[in-house]
């Protein structure tokens, strides 16, 4: 990585993705260094000296060599989102379960956590359905992981059976880690109303592609926000016009926190808990969507199940900050209980926030 760039006084956002950078220099990190990209690398070790950008916002790992993390990186206390997926991490260190605002975080494809993915993309419950079975048409969307098309399911004479989704996954690493993972994460994931349904996994693609195939969306559903931009940096952003009445605002918050709460009792961190990967309907109804920077855990190990449910309890403090900021007409009351249950999801210590448990039941009793 280029020494120079520490002199660069002003410069805050660096990305250098699929570069082959082995070295990361002191002197390459900008004293107001806030954002930085390194995915897809062979970096096996990081500069102590990281610890010392105080503006760190956003860390950007994924695909790398590194076997740990600076002890110094305790005192980056801003830091609010993190990807070390497909590294080579036998522990997560116990200062990164307390980072004060830490709110999204994606470690999938590390040794600490092999045996459990693997077992995820084995499950026996969710069945096979047969790629020659299935007829592609339209794409509706790609992204880091993926293409997904709508789709036809056959029965063997030919005739229709569904029109579903096939997510086809990408082999190569993204942003938040390995696509498998992400398939590994929605096997786990089982059936919640506020997520899309997993039908089964593709078998038998001709050149062995990786695919899910799920339950096609109503076309009236849409994103409920836009991604972070380079001046939000990790916090979405909003057209100008979103609105949402009490009843729509209300609805979707208790959905996304029941949703959350039943991955988080499967072991699973969503990781990437955002406005930009809910769709809903404009009534209020909506579904989590987007496993990519999902990672697995033990949840019977209670101490590091609390402190990831509580980090993912943050990243819902932003939701529910967001809808309260753009309530239309009179719903005041909603706009205060919005507030007092994101203040607490931010709570600097990471032991006082509440869990999803005690969030579901907050917003049943908030607006009647």
């Amino acid at each position: 990585m280029p020494p120079m760039l520490g002199d660069c006084a002003s410069l805050s956002m660096v990305g250098f993705k699929s570069n082959r950078i082995r070295h990361v220099p002191a002197s390459a990190l900008p004293p107001k260094l806030r954002w930085l990209i390194l995915t897809d690398n062979a970096i096996d070790t990081l500069p102590p000296e990281i610890g010392e950008r105080p503006q760190l916002q956003k860390l950007m790992l994924a695909g790398n060599r590194l076997r740990a993390l600076p002890e110094t990186m305790a005192a980056c206390e801003r830091l609010e989102l993190l990807r070390v997926s497909a590294n080579r991490l036998d522990a997560l260190p116990d200062w990164l379960l307390h980072l004060p605002r830490l709110a999204w975080l994606a470690y999938a494809g590390n040794p600490l956590n092999a045996a459990r993915e693997q077992t995820a993309l084995g499950d026996a419950s969710v069945p096979d359905i047969d790629w020659h079975t299935l007829a592609l048409g339209q794409t509706l969307g790609e992204g880091a992981s993926g293409v997904t098309h709508r789709a036809t399911r056959l029965l063997k004479d030919g005739h229709p059976v569904e029109a579903v989704a096939v997510k086809l996954f990408k082999g190569a690493v993204t942003s938040d880690g390995l696509p498998e993972l992400e398939m590994a994460a929605c096997l786990q994931a089982g059936l919640h109303p506020n997520l899309i349904p997993v039908l089964g996994k593709a078998a038998g693609h001709p050149l062995g592609e990786h695919g899910l195939v799920m339950a096609l969306i109503d076309p009236a559903f849409g994103n409920l926000g836009g991604p972070p931009s380079l001046e939000s940096c990790t916090r979405d952003v909003y057209a100008a016009d979103a609105l949402f009445d009490r009843t729509a605002a209300l609805r979707i918050a208790r959905g996304i926190a029941s949703a959350a709460r039943h991955l988080h009792r499967r072991g699973i961190m969503h990781g990437d808990l955002y406005a930009h990967n809910i769709l809903h309907d404009g009534a209020g109804h909506a579904l989590l969507g987007d496993f990519g920077a999902a990672s697995l855990f033990d949840a019977r190990d209670a101490s590091l199940a609390q402190a990831l449910e509580r980090i993912e309890v943050r990243a819902f403090g932003c939701l529910v900050e967001e809808l309260g900021q753009r309530l239309a007409g009179d719903a005041g009351d909603l706009a205060a209980g919005f507030e007092a249950l994101s203040a607490d999801c931010f709570a600097e210590s990471v032991e006082d926030r509440p869990s999803f448990d005690e969030v579901v039941e907050r917003l049943a009793a908030i607006g009647g």
